[in-house]
């Protein structure tokens, strides 16, 4: 069977190819792709701005937000059945090096694969992906596929505030930089546990829906951050500050932002560059500060978390703009260069 797959072969490089659909092995999945949403990540990788996407070690399928339904399965395959719905992990850690058996992050993985940013491993932007049993996760079979492409970005916002050891109830002032589609996701996270939920974004249309999803005070950071923050929480500043941007001016800000005993949650990549920071506040405001690439352990907290909350939030009207795998070039386009009105790009299959 051949199916129409997107490739990303190098910074500006981008083709849809009909390929030969790989052979089950015993503990793989054939999904057909629904839906996937395209990441800023992607966006940096196609532009020649990240060395995430390794298309170094020859062209890969990108995709890493998806949703699809089960078409097939391995002979040894035993939780999944033809017909489920389904999402799966991005970072695919191999469960037997020394890092993963120590219980370390998936990121830690010596034998590390990445959904949609490597050659040896799945990508969900073509029509039919095959990937291992163990990364896949069922969702609810009246979720669209699209909500389903909603839970790699999800559980990145989630586990931000939550995994390695963080937490957030209703005595919290959170303070989520960036109103980005990790940054709306640790903010519905944030006002579901009742805290006081504040959302810094420079985009006006981002701070308006924001509102929508959780924000009880929206700031333009360009206009006294600081003061605003201290007006509005009584000068106590935020208990939890989770960094959603990965901007180096938000960065620097995050030492004045917390407040004393503050929780820093690190979600937004700013790898490869050093930023000033006055670190010295860490000491004084006895800050601790958190690291969260990726998440471990989180995809089926994050479906039943998601799936509380659907009645309160609409998920599908975070998708602004929708189109087909035909159409990947233009869609890339608009998710590249309209960053006011291009909330999540979806592709459809």
């Amino acid at each position: 069977m051949k199916a129409k797959t997107a490739f990303f072969y190098g910074p500006h490089d981008l083709r849809i190819e009909e390929v030969e659909v790989p052979s089950l092995k015993a503990n793989q999945v054939l999904v057909k792709v629904g839906a996937c949403g395209i990441c800023g990540s992607d966006v940096e990788c196609l532009e020649g701005n990240s060395k995430e996407g390794r298309y170094d070690l020859g062209p890969y399928t990108p995709g890493h937000e998806w949703g699809g339904q089960v078409a097939g399965i391995g002979s040894g395959v035993s939780s999944m059945k033809p017909g489920f719905k389904v999402s799966g992990d991005c970072v695919m850690q191999c469960g037997v090096c020394r890092n993963c058996q120590e219980g370390l992050m998936p990121s830690a993985c010596m034998n590390m694969r990445e959904a949609g940013f490597r050659p040896d491993s799945p990508g969900g932007m073509a029509e039919y992906m095959v990937i291992e049993e163990q990364y896949l996760h069922r969702v609810p079979d009246e979720w669209s596929f699209e909500d389903a492409g909603w839970v790699e970005t999800f559980s990145i916002g989630y586990f931000g505030i939550w995994g390695n050891g963080g937490y957030i109830d209703a005595s919290d002032i959170a303070v989520i930089i960036g109103a980005g589609p990790v940054g709306l996701s640790a903010c519905m996270v944030a006002r579901t546990s009742g805290a006081k939920t504040i959302v810094v974004d420079p985009v006006a249309s981002r701070r308006e829906r924001a509102k929508k999803y959780g924000a009880e005070h929206v700031i333009d950071p360009m206009d006294r951050l600081i003061q605003k923050i201290a007006d509005c929480t009584e000068g106590r500043m935020g208990t939890v500050v989770v960094e959603c941007s990965g901007n180096d001016t938000a960065i620097a800000s995050l030492f004045d932002i917390g407040g004393h005993g503050a929780r820093v949650r690190l979600i937004g990549h700013s790898i490869g560059r050093k930023i000033p920071v006055e670190i010295g506040k860490t000491i004084w405001r006895t800050l601790a500060i958190t690291g969260a690439g990726g998440t471990k352990n989180f995809a089926q907290r994050t479906i039943r978390f998601m799936d509380r909350i659907r009645g309160t939030y609409d998920f599908a009207a975070l998708n602004t703009h929708h189109f087909p795998l035909d159409k990947i070039h233009e869609a890339f386009e608009v998710a590249t260069h309209d960053k006011e009105h291009a909330f999540k790009v979806m592709l459809n299959m």
